[in-house]
């Protein structure tokens, strides 16, 4: 694990940061160490964040559509228009398969 002792922790257990051509390099061992230790690893190009790595079950607390202020409530009349729009999209049929079944 050379790229472990290469890797600036930040303090308080924050995200591991290492620059992108590092990551590039050993884009392997740090995709092993953000699923399987749970890691999280902060890409970044001259000192600015990039992307970040984190594990498949990661969900940021807050970070979710409706943790905005202002989010509509379930029951609200624009969410009832979307369902109809996904379930009419499942009932269509493509142009292409409908000039199959006409010939």
């Amino acid at each position: 694990m050379a790229i472990m002792s290469k890797m600036a922790k930040k303090a308080g257990g924050a995200a591991a940061q290492v620059n992108v051509a590092m990551a590039k390099n050993h884009l392997s061992e740090l995709l092993g160490r953000v699923a399987y230790g749970g890691e999280t690893v902060l890409i970044t190009r001259r000192g600015r964040p990039m992307a970040k790595l984190v594990p498949p079950d990661f969900v940021a607390p807050g970070e979710g559509l409706r943790d905005v202020k202002g989010w509509v409530d379930d029951n609200h009349p624009f969410l009832t228009a979307v369902d109809d729009i996904v379930a009419a999209r499942r009932r269509h049929l493509p142009r292409a398969l409908k000039r199959r079944r006409g010939r």
